[in-house]
């Protein structure tokens, strides 16, 4: 093949053929041996361009979704990257590969988990399904990676006419999506299971949600993620970068910033930019950031769908929390054993049966009080969930009266 190498018209053509080939199953062992000879000189750029125009000549996407997951195992670690552009600390694409290092970690110690499953006693099985439950719920998280692919990425792709590598992607996304789903119910089912079909649900439902998100990781970092850098300006990055928070965190909290050579803003667009106005007065935000740095009450406020869209972070939160949970379903951040009655609270509040509860609890020799309202418009619509928490530890252990000016210490 070394004719074909500085011929890229060649290439391609060679590469369509051979991905048919392997689709409509010739010969498919000998196939992927010079699949993976060719893509050892190929530029990524090319794959990309060969799936698009199998598309555009019609070729259904069904098609190609069909013989995606086939010709990923071929394209592992033999696409030539070497022109592939730097990555900036605190760019999009960063975020993007340090999420994806998250994720293979999770899916690593999932598959450990599921290897570990045959040498389980009986009694064993069901602590490990409650282990499973909690990690996968983790990986579930990679929902908002693909989102912030789907609606922040994608759409800039489009613009340079790069409509076919992610109509594909995003049909796998909500296959990889379904999977974890269904690894989720598979781990939820209630009573005892025995080891065999503990085993079962590993090879059979768990371990392809896990090599799912796997093939997703390669198919970002050697062909989508590289080629988007060649593709989108840094203005185009920018936007992206902006909206990024509206979508949340994958299982990450980055906390470098990044902003493009010449896209600072002038003083009077910062300043109105950082105003927000409410109907008794208003905040700078640095001013709103100050405000619930301070006080003494730890607040995160859960939408109407269900998401966590806020949460304060004061000096000393009583319970830990990081930007990766920012887009969660609220359910995916309690532990399978107290589930049903965060559901109960959302039920009731929604149908506006009620409009708070609170739970107080001891914690290293800590007095700790939990509430939670429900928000409502104007009209008495249901908005969301605000959860409250407060040490009262010291409040509770006052006695008598204070009427002098004394500045409160850190009991």
């Amino acid at each position: 093949m070394s004719e074909l190498i500085n011929n890229s018209q060649k290439r391609k053509e060679l590469l369509k053929h051979m991905i048919l080939q392997l689709h409509q199953g010739e010969a498919p062992d000998l196939v992927r041996r010079r699949l993976a000879e060719l893509l050892s000189q190929i530029p990524y750029d090319e794959v990309v361009e060969v799936e698009q125009e199998l598309i555009l000549e019609g070729l259904p996407e069904e098609e190609v979704l069909e013989f995606c997951d086939l010709h990923t195992m071929v394209l592992e670690g033999h696409i030539d990257q070497s022109g592939a552009q730097p990555v900036p600390s605190g760019h999009p694409v960063d975020t993007f590969k340090k999420e994806n290092e998250a994720l293979r970690n999770a899916v690593n110690h999932l598959d450990r988990l599921i290897t570990g499953l045959s040498g389980l006693s009986g009694g064993e099985v069901q602590y490990a399904f409650l282990d499973l439950h909690a990690r996968l719920n983790e990986l579930m998280d990679v929902d908002k990676h693909y989102l912030r692919k789907e609606y922040l990425l994608f759409p800039f792709l489009e613009r340079y006419d790069i409509t076919g590598p992610p109509k594909v992607m995003w049909g796998k996304h909500d296959e990889t999506r379904q999977k974890i789903k269904d690894a989720i119910a598979a781990v939820s089912v209630p009573g005892d299971i025995s080891v065999e079909d503990a085993v079962i649900v590993g090879d059979m439902v768990l371990r392809p949600a896990i090599q799912a998100v796997a093939d997703m990781i390669m198919k970002e970092e050697e062909i989508l993620l590289p080629m988007s850098m060649d593709k989108l300006s840094e203005r185009d990055w920018y936007e992206i970068y902006q909206q990024t928070p509206e979508f949340g965190y994958c299982l990450v909290d980055p906390q470098d910033t990044w902003r493009p050579f010449g896209a600072e803003e002038s003083s009077t667009e910062a300043e109105l930019r950082n105003v927000l106005r409410l109907s008794t007065g208003g905040f700078r935000l640095e001013e709103l950031e100050a405000l619930f740095r301070t006080l003494p009450v730890d607040i995160t406020f859960v939408d109407k769908d269900d998401k966590v869209r806020f949460f304060s972070l004061g000096p000393e939160r009583i319970f830990t929390r990081n930007r990766a949970i920012l887009g969660r379903d609220v359910r995916m951040c309690h532990p399978p054993s107290s589930v049903h009655i965060v559901e109960q609270i959302l039920e009731d509040f929604k149908s506006g049966k009620e409009q708070s509860a609170a739970f107080w609890i001891q914690m290293k020799g800590r007095f700790i009080y939990i509430s939670y309202l429900a928000l409502r418009g104007s009209e008495g619509e249901y908005l969301g969930t605000v959860e409250f928490t407060q040490d009262l530890t010291h409040l509770r252990a006052l006695q008598g009266e204070q009427r002098l000016l004394s500045y409160e210490t850190k009991p």
